[in-house]
């Protein structure tokens, strides 16, 4: 089973609109990810996202690309400052390949969470876009695949 972990993509400041959309840069972001994801193959069953407009609006163009036909859905727990356990006790049981849009720190902790047992941020250095893959073994331990950003992938 994969696990692509995401940062929303860049929105706009709290003072601009209080939802905190993407920003343009955010949108071209996470169009050329979606992009980059289609070409590479990576199909997942689901897409979720904590409900925030900005996780909402990157879930929904990196779904278009990666579960054709499937709406992303806003899932209860993955806010930013959430401790990440209960996620990755499901997650435990999951057997389909899912993407799950979110937050700082809340990946951060949850990556460190399935990679070493320990709710630590640090670990990886997601900025906003980027795109993290875990991979399940069938011993039920976690590897690190790859990680892109959206600045590796060219454009403006």
């Amino acid at each position: 089973m994969r696990l692509y972990l995401v940062q929303h993509g860049d929105a706009v400041a709290k003072e601009v609109d209080p939802d905190r959309p993407l920003s343009e840069q955010g949108m071209k972001d996470a169009v050329r990810t979606a992009s980059f994801l289609k070409r590479a193959g990576v199909r997942v069953s689901r897409v979720i996202h904590s409900g925030k407009k900005r996780a909402e609006d990157t879930a929904e163009l990196l779904a278009t690309a990666t579960a054709p036909g499937k709406k992303p859905e806003s899932v209860p727990g993955l806010d930013p400052f959430y401790p990440p356990e209960g996620l990755a006790q499901k997650i435990a049981h999951w057997k389909e390949d899912t993407m799950v849009v979110g937050h700082l720190p809340y990946l951060e902790k949850l990556v460190s969470r399935l990679l070493t047992g320990r709710q630590a941020p640090g670990v990886v250095a997601f900025t906003p876009g980027s795109v993290l893959c875990l991979e399940r073994d069938e011993d039920g331990s976690w590897k690190l695949l790859w990680m892109i950003r959206p600045d590796l992938l060219g454009g403006s």
